[in-house]
Order: structure tokens, then C-alpha cells, then sequence
């Protein structure tokens, strides 16, 4: 059984999410998400909109998550550690190759969808 871990804010899921995801879920047997805390997630980005509660439910809810686990901090070093998957799943956009010994993937970053461009939307009411 090979198994793949995966990260996420999840604040407010989107097509790049799902097709995040479910790509990362047709690689392995098992994939199990890390979804970041408040705290993890403000190391880089703003406060997420929604609660962490509510963002690993959403996520857990997910047909192709097999597990949905806190993720304490921005960097996926911990739970990997602990986790022990056979792969881990990194955007292109991120920077944290080195911190694995076991097979890395990196998947495409899709482009012209992000929770922030929501929010903004959302904001600016357009």
C-alpha cells in the first residue's frame, strides 16, 4: 500500500484544490491531508476566513481524502515524520523538497484560481 501525504489551508476549497487532490489520490493507496492550523498557516499567509474545524471537515469530507490530520506548523516536516508516507506531495510553488527522504512529487500549480482571488472577489463584491 503506498501512501501520500498532502497539505492544505483549506479555507475556502476550490477547483485548483480538488484537482490538487485528486491528483495527488490517483498516485497512491492512501492519501492522508495535513490541513494547517490558524497558526500554521499565519508563518506565511493571513488568518484563514473559516475555522480550522470547519476546514479539516470540509476537507475530510472530501471522496478522494482517506484521512484529514492537523498540521501544527507551515512546514509539513512534523507530520511526515510521524506519518512515515511513502510520498509526499509538494505544489511547484513551494520550496521544502529537501526536508524528505522519501519519493517527492511535485504537483502543477493551477493558476488563475486562489482562495485570496476569492476573497477579494468576495470583498470587492464583483
Amino acid at each position: 500500500m503506498i501512501i501520500g501525504y498532502a497539505y492544505v489551508v483549506g479555507d475556502i476549497l476550490h477547483e485548483g484544490h480538488l484537482l490538487h487532490l485528486r491528483n495527488c489520490k490517483g498516485l497512491c493507496d492512501r492519501l492522508i491531508v495535513g490541513v494547517l492550523t490558524d497558526e500554521a498557516t499565519m508563518e506565511k499567509k493571513p488568518r484563514p476566513a473559516k475555522a480550522f474545524r470547519e476546514r479539516i471537515a470540509t476537507v475530510s469530507a472530501l471522496e478522494f481524502v482517506d484521512a484529514a490530520v492537523p498540521q501544527h506548523e507551515y512546514s509539513p516536516t512534523v507530520n511526515i515524520s510521524e506519518i512515515g508516507p511513502d510520498i509526499l506531495f509538494e505544489c511547484q510553488q513551494h520550496e521544502e523538497y529537501g526536508i524528505f527522504d522519501g519519493r517527492v512529487i511535485a504537483m502543477p500549480y493551477y493558476p488563475g484560481v486562489s482562495s485570496t482571488q476569492i476573497k477579494e472577489r468576495i470583498r470587492d463584491n464583483r
